[in-house]
């Protein structure tokens, strides 16, 4: 198990605050394997270190993972000043100290996972592992296949240009496209900027998928555990090695003119799993997860 700093062991395991903790390890209280602490920083394995509080063992905090499927106006984040409803408090009854992650903008919906294992939370958040995230948009207008092309090569935002993705279309209406991306990168609010900056502003917007977790038939505002067969997927998805080539950090600057832009179709492309089941309603009405021929109206 990865080493966690002692003070944020401490109070997983219920002796306070990590403040309290670190006032715990300068006062002489606290023993690591026959050794007593008095300052910081320590690292500490609380599956192999003997921890004691004042001759108290120590154990490790039973690691929780939850999937939420996230409704609108609920933030990911475990402090909030302004009093909103945070994913969290969507897990009534939950004793350990949860958090989400990654991100889920307020306006956004979908796949969330909430846990309380730091290791197994880098290995899915971080840029550096280029853990595929799928999303499903409904936008305004008909995303025809010259822009599905520019979404899979790259955008330039304004913090560089995104990285290769996965793009197609789910439906195409009178007045709006369903289209399903797969990003590695996890920058903020990546897929409402792609497709602003392609002059397409979107209705709604649902993740449905991060490595081997799909949102499935979750209700909106649910949450529930992972299965025993989901966790053991998850583990093994994370212990395999780094990608060869993770998504890169997005240059700063435009290629000089004329330099030339590669325009392969990243493997995997058109992958057509986890098609949308009618997942948050919304003011517009719900989408229907059938798929139609192209040009066809919806019927709402």
């Amino acid at each position: 198990m990865a080493t966690e700093r002692i003070q944020k062991v401490l109070a997983a395991a219920g002796f306070g605050s990590r403040r309290a903790c670190e006032d715990l390890i300068v006062e002489g209280r606290v023993v690591v394997n026959g050794h007593v602490l008095r300052q910081l920083p320590v690292l500490v394995d609380p599956e192999t270190d003997r921890i004691t509080v004042d001759g108290r063992p120590v154990r490790p905090e039973r690691k929780v993972y939850f999937v939420l499927h996230k409704p609108r106006q609920v933030v990911c984040t475990n402090s909030d000043p302004d009093g909103r409803t945070r994913a969290i408090d969507l897990l009534p009854g939950v004793r350990e100290r949860v958090f989400p992650v990654g991100r889920l903008d307020a306006e956004s919906t979908g796949l969330l996972l909430l846990t309380n294992d730091g290791a197994m939370a880098e290995r899915l958040a971080h840029p550096r592992y280029g853990v595929p995230k799928t999303y499903r948009a409904e936008v305004a207008g008909r995303l025809d296949d010259a822009t599905l092309d520019r979404i899979r090569r790259g955008v330039w935002l304004s913090d560089g240009r995104t990285g290769q993705a996965e793009a197609e279309i789910i439906h195409r209406r009178a007045q709006s496209t369903i289209v399903e991306i797969t990003l590695r990168e996890g920058r903020n609010r990546e897929v409402r900027r792609i497709l602003a900056k392609l002059g397409h502003k979107v209705y709604r917007l649902v993740r449905i998928r991060i490595g081997p977790l799909s949102l499935r038939k979750l209700p909106l505002g649910a949450a529930r555990s992972l299965s025993e067969r989901e966790l053991a997927a998850l583990k093994r998805f994370c212990e395999r090695p780094i990608p060869p080539h993770p998504a890169p950090a997005a240059p700063t600057s435009r290629p000089k003119s004329g330099q030339r832009r590669s325009a392969r179709r990243p493997p995997g492309a058109g992958d057509r799993s986890d098609r949308w089941r009618g997942q948050d309603p919304g003011p517009r009405g719900r989408i229907s997860g059938r798929r139609r021929s192209s040009g066809g109206r919806s019927g709402r």
